[in-house]
């Protein structure tokens, strides 16, 4: 039979994300003829995948792509490397090129609202394999999917208060319906971020899995003391960061082992693999009705959202982001909050030598 193609542009070539095609696998672990996952990778890792214009313009094409791909079982949103997932908007290109032009971010955050809201519309459901960090804008993009599997080497969290933003790309639409109102509020307001153990503990991910691998064996995370481990490797119930020595000496194993994503990646094939022994129209139908309680939320508040942000770029966000981006390791990254503070208090006005008595890289 010869179908309609639906696809919106079928020529469609990317070129900074990747499209593959994965097989799938039965119960008895062999490869089904005729079906097979979609994967949609952010590949930008020398700068933690994030996401540029560009991009995510093409994240829309692949998830409208996937979307209408009969033989595709699931999807995996995802990123290269082993370092990041996604760490939110380029800052390159918030710093140099939308900081101080709301108009010019405006266009933008139509783009990144459209790529929500194309994988909250997929008619296939979405696996978000956490490969390292997901922080900011990768947080929301990442709540937008419908599962989440991670890496236990993966932390999660925001960042918009400490850099100039406010996380109303999702996150305040979103994540009080993961985690509840009181750590929704701490993680977006202070910025604290979770390890995977306390992102699974909290309800934010699905499981979490091994990736450090010592002498040849998949160990824990040595950076996060665990309550509780499971056979599986799959169920790590409790967990939280150390500190002092023992961090140190986390540190150490971390740096002298090597990163294998088997674990996970065969953790994604099982889920697939369920998600195969379903029925396909009362399968997306059951996940479409449990993504309303996020739809409800982000058409609410996604065009108000876009615009106030788009009115920051002038104040804060500009200040933010250039301190960001112009900043160093060894000067810092983030404005003096103290001073901005007492500036602001005394009735100086937003302006360039504002943000420049601010900045770290100018001080």
């Amino acid at each position: 039979m010869e179908f309609v193609n639906h696809d919106l542009d079928p020529n469609k070539e990317f070129n900074e994300i990747l499209y593959e095609e994965r097989p799938v696998f039965d119960s008895a672990g062999a490869p089904v003829e005729g079906l097979h996952s979609v994967w949609i990778t952010l590949d930008n890792p020398e700068q933690l995948n994030s996401y540029t214009t560009g991009a995510t313009k093409e994240v829309i094409f692949a998830f409208g792509r996937a979307s209408v791909d009969r033989a595709a079982v699931a999807v995996v949103f995802t990123g290269s490397g082993d370092r990041s997932f996604c760490t939110g908007g380029n800052t390159e290109e918030y710093s140099e090129y939308y900081a101080g032009r709301p108009g010019e971010y405006r266009q933008y955050m139509r783009l990144f609202n459209d790529m929500v809201s194309a994988i909250l519309a997929c008619d296939k459901p979405v696996i978000n394999r956490v490969n390292g960090m997901r922080i900011g804008g990768g947080q929301e993009i990442g709540m937008a999917c419908d599962f989440t599997l991670a890496a236990d080497t993966a932390r999660f969290g925001q960042a918009g208060p400490k850099h100039g933003s406010a996380p109303d790309g999702g996150s305040t639409d979103f994540l009080h319906l993961y985690v509840g109102w009181s750590e929704a509020m701490a993680s977006c307001v202070l910025c604290d971020p979770w390890s995977a153990h306390e992102a699974m503990r909290l309800g934010l991910v699905n499981d979490i899995f091994p990736v450090l691998k010592v002498d040849g064996e998949f160990v824990p995370n040595p950076l996060v003391v665990t309550d509780r481990y499971l056979d599986d490797w799959g169920k790590i119930v409790h967990g939280k960061s150390k500190e002092g020595e023992a961090l140190a000496e986390g540190k150490t194993t971390l740096r002298s082992g090597t990163v294998d994503f088997e674990l996970l990646d065969a953790g994604v094939d099982a889920m697939i693999t369920k998600i195969l022994y379903t029925m396909p129209d009362c399968t997306i139908k059951t996940v479409e009705s449990l993504r309303k309680k996020k739809l409800e939320h982000w058409d609410q508040n996604r065009e108000t959202n876009r615009a106030w942000l788009s009115l920051n770029m002038m104040t804060e966000a500009k200040a933010g982001f250039q301190a960001f981006h112009r900043g160093s390791r060894e000067v810092g990254r983030e404005v003096d909050y103290i001073d901005l503070r007492r500036r602001l208090a005394n009735g100086e006005v937003w302006g360039d030598d504002l943000i420049a008595a601010v900045s770290p890289q100018d001080s």
